[in-house]
């Protein structure tokens, strides 16, 4: 939760708290699933899922195994910044994440 130290990122602490409060307890087995929980979210791929924190002020994009019951997170910022990535092809070395 470091990136939210941030102050441009600072008014979605508490909703990220939030969200990793429900993912610790959640049980989802496939996107399906998870998509009854979080109707809003977009499932990019089969493991790729962007959440929305505070309302649309903020995207989390994370990669699911669901198997394992795991999730990464492998990006966060302001929905301004995510419009500036590919969020398909992004992967975790956040300097080559740009459109």
């Amino acid at each position: 939760m470091n990136y939210c130290k941030r102050d441009r990122y600072k008014r979605a602490e508490q909703a990220i708290r939030s969200w990793i409060y429900e993912v610790r307890f959640s049980d989802w087995n496939n996107a399906a699933e998870l998509r009854a929980k979080y109707k809003n979210a977009s499932i990019i791929s089969s493991k790729r899922v962007v959440f929305n924190i505070r309302g649309n002020s903020f995207r989390l994009v994370t990669d699911i195994e669901y198997q394992l019951k795991i999730v990464y997170v492998v990006w966060f910022g302001t929905h301004n910044e995510y419009e500036k990535i590919d969020v398909k092809d992004l992967n975790y070395d956040s300097k080559s994440n740009k459109k």
